[in-house]
């Protein structure tokens, strides 16, 4: 195998890796801008003088409140997205996303020292909802339009637009402290700069194409045929078309038929009476878990404490160590969907990702344990400090190409059609249930556990390590509809490898039959030839 070629279960025409995947599911992705923004800059605006001069110094509870309100609606948006999405499409239910996040974000903008911090904590919470809707559909629709050998990548524009967000929400914060005086508008500008990605998601969502998969399912046949026609670039009659069609409408039909209907509830019976879908859904939540645990969230929304904690001090340098610790993860993710998702794969990505983190994580903690930098306090880093800055950056190299998007990716990809859109509501609701966590804890952990927080979170990743190794397989280039047979394959580490061998085997015998049906075909034209020929002969004989 090359080593870009990608996966495939069939031989697949080129033409179905066409732009129209791409920019739909980068459309799609816009929903994880606005997460990334948010991420990147409340940290920092609430940490810029001018937020202070506003609202006065705030303690850690509020902080972590702050933050932790959008955390929160995001939680119990991860369970509207489903009937957003049940009823309504895909398509529908990221616009009303759009809609509501935007204004969450005009109300936030609103605030001013007359009205307190209620405008921001209030549309944090709407802001936040929304997002939670829209981390449970955005994966699933990306996962049900994208071929299969390139769904990883399709899915990891989801994270690269995570990481564009948070590139502008880093730097924000160091051009307004670098431009502008303190005052209102300094701080209001960050908050403001939301409705640019908001209204960008809100046009972007008129054109979308509905998911094949979801119009199968509310049986519109005819027309799930012509938008996957659409998306794959191929006509309808084409052998790759016809077979990917058929497959996804039988297996639609067989888990409906195991779900028993199409009412509201019947996914929810059918995934959770499932023992084997239930053990999967909390793996994949768990993932979740291991992603909070490296340590990424307490870095996104307190980089400044962060920073403080190795040594650099002064909030302009510590803004700009902080955007350059952005780049690196938008690189890292850039360089996670063109090359390694689907030829290294994401259980390889997952352990190098934990391991590589892990040293450099216990490297940052043994530094502060042995030079104290905070009671050392200096006008610049020492060579201590700037190695120890250095071992950050090889942490965030290692985080941005395995925990950075994977979790999403086997979230999405791990469940039939009909599991998939509650097993995403649980998935998105972990994600955002340790998110909070973290952003309540980080503050107090900061406070009392010096350097032991980053020892915490290396073990975390230690940990992790051992269990993607005994539980995950490798889902890269699998089928959405071979994945119970995926993971039903013991051990699970050799389960890409025997799956993969059972559909070329399959596809081959497919080729064998047809082209035995092609020679008997031509055989019988030939025989009708000759009868034919020997009934003139005697015709013209007689």
């Amino acid at each position: 195998m090359g080593f870009l070629k990608r996966v495939e279960d069939r031989p697949t025409p080129s033409a179905v890796y066409n732009w129209r995947v791409w920019v739909l599911s980068f459309i799609a992705s816009f929903a994880s801008i606005m997460i990334g923004y948010d991420s990147a800059f409340v940290g920092g605006t609430i940490a810029l003088p001018s937020f202070l001069k506003s609202f006065g110094k705030l303690s850690n509870n509020t902080s972590g409140n702050l933050v932790s309100t959008y955390q929160a609606g995001a939680f119990f948006g991860a369970f509207l997205g489903h009937p957003l999405g049940h009823f309504w499409g895909r398509k529908k239910g990221l616009f009303v996303c759009s809609v509501v996040f935007t204004i969450g974000a005009a109300i936030m903008t609103a605030a001013s020292p007359s009205t307190h911090l209620t405008p921001i904590y209030v549309g944090r919470a709407i802001a936040g909802i929304a997002i939670g809707a829209a981390s449970n559909l955005t994966p699933i629709y990306i996962s049900e339009i994208a071929p299969a050998p390139a769904r990883g990548q399709a899915i990891g524009i989801y994270e690269i637009g995570w990481q564009i967000g948070g590139i502008v929400g880093f730097f924000i914060n160091y051009g307004v402290i670098q431009t502008l005086p303190p005052s209102v508008k300094q701080w209001r500008i960050p908050f403001a700069v939301q409705l640019i990605p908001g209204g960008m998601f809100m046009i972007g969502t008129f054109f979308l194409v509905e998911s094949p998969r979801w119009l199968l399912q509310r049986g519109r046949v005819e027309e799930a045929r012509e938008k996957l026609s659409y998306i794959r670039h191929l006509p309808v009659d084409h052998p790759y078309f016809v077979e990917e069609f058929n497959e996804m409408h039988a297996a639609i039909d067989e888990t409906r038929r195991a779900a028993g209907g199409d009412s509201y509830f019947a996914p929810f019976k059918y995934l959770f009476s499932r023992k084997h879908l239930v053990r999967r859904l909390a793996f994949a939540s768990s993932l979740f878990l291991f992603q909070n645990g490296t340590g990424i969230n307490a870095i996104n929304y307190y980089s400044p404490t962060v920073f403080k904690s190795i040594g650099i001090t002064g909030t302009s340098t510590g803004l700009l160590t902080t955007g350059i610790f952005g780049i690196i993860k938008t690189t890292g993710a850039a360089l996670f969907i063109l090359i390694l998702v689907e030829t290294v794969g994401r259980r390889r990505l997952l352990m190098t990702s934990s391991t590589g983190g892990a040293l450099a994580m216990y490297y940052i903690a043994g530094y502060i344990a042995i030079a104290k930098p905070a009671q050392h306090k200096k006008s610049s880093l020492d060579a201590g400090g700037t190695s120890a800055l250095v071992f950050f950056y090889i942490w965030t190299c290692f985080y941005s190409f395995g925990y950075n998007p994977i979790p999403w990716v086997y979230g999405a990809e791990s469940f039939d059609n009909t599991a998939r859109p509650v097993a995403q509501i649980f998935n998105a609701a972990s994600n955002w249930l340790y998110n909070f966590v973290i952003s309540q804890a980080t503050p107090h952990m900061f406070a009392k556990m010096d350097y032991g927080v980053y020892l915490f979170f290396a073990t975390m990743m230690v940990i992790g390590t051992v269990y993607i190794y005994l539980f995950m397989p490798e889902t890269k280039g699998i089928p959405i509809e071979e994945m119970d047979n995926l993971h039903e394959k013991r051990p699970q580490r050799h389960a890409h490898r025997m799956v993969l061998e059972e559909l070329r085997t399959r596809a081959a015998e497919r080729r064998g039959e047809a082209v035995l049906a092609d020679q008997a075909e031509s055989r019988d034209d030939a025989s009708s030839a000759d009868e034919k020929e020997a009934n003139q002969v005697k015709l013209s004989t007689a």
